[in-house]
């Protein structure tokens, strides 16, 4: 990678596959972002680039370059090893580092800082250490996408779509209010949250549908190619 591509992903701005950081911060903060990228499409991630695109510089381009690595290596499970460019710009630095979409996901936080939320909060029951992204910010993934994550290993089994009265009701709902949050499914079945779930995934899985998240706010909907049969 040269400066033509280092000005064009800074032109193209922050967003789904690009992050700016001013710095490289501790191991544990660039393994969340990291993991996100690894987990989602993949993507870049600029040291030395301001959020306003302006280029900084970093300042020891061999170390920082070291903590990076050792962000993948030792925060990151299974590790990640970005692929990383050190790019000159009239006598200043920036660290490119790539990770490319992975295909053992889902990959989590190792590190004790990695449970949190990122605001300082503690790990709930109800939050896990996998990370991905949405639009251009890394979110902590619920467990409803840490399952369809595991689904899209090469290695996971087949799923098996049956259509029962479970399901036939969730239709039915989707037809009249298009989303269903699990809690909403699972209170309109009269089943367990668990059970939910996994019948959501499973939809998913085959293409019936789709998982939309907001700011770990997540729903359901119909695929489109469904919605238009």
């Amino acid at each position: 990678m040269d400066y033509k591509d280092v000005l064009r992903l800074i032109e193209e701005g922050e967003g789904f596959e690009v992050e700016f950081k001013r710095k490289v911060s501790t191991p544990e903060k660039i393994a969340r972002t990291m993991i996100a990228l690894a987990n989602t499409k993949g993507g870049h991630i600029l040291f030395g680039v301001d959020d306003d695109g302006s280029i900084i510089g970093v300042e020891s381009e061999k170390s920082e370059a070291d903590l990076i690595l050792e962000a993948g290596t030792s925060f990151c499970d299974p590790e990640i090893r970005p692929e990383i460019d050190i790019v000159p710009f009239d006598g200043k630095d920036v660290i490119v580092a790539y990770v490319a979409q992975s295909d053992n996901k889902p990959h989590s936080h190792t590190g004790e800082n990695g449970s949190g939320n990122g605001n300082g909060q503690g790990h709930t029951e109800d939050q896990t250490r996998v990370f991905i992204r949405v639009n251009d910010k890394t979110v902590m993934a619920s467990k409803e996408v840490v399952k369809i994550l595991r689904a899209e290993r090469a290695d996971a089994p087949p799923v098996r779509l049956e259509f029962g009265d479970n399901e036939k009701r969730l239709f039915r709902y989707l037809d009249e209010y298009e989303r269903i949050t699990t809690r909403e499914f699972s209170r309109l079945a009269n089943i367990s949250e668990q059970r939910a779930t996994r019948i959501l995934v499973s939809l998913v899985r085959t293409g019936v549908m789709r998982i939309h998240t907001l700011e770990r706010r997540d729903y359901f909907t119909l695929a489109y190619d469904v919605l238009k049969g």
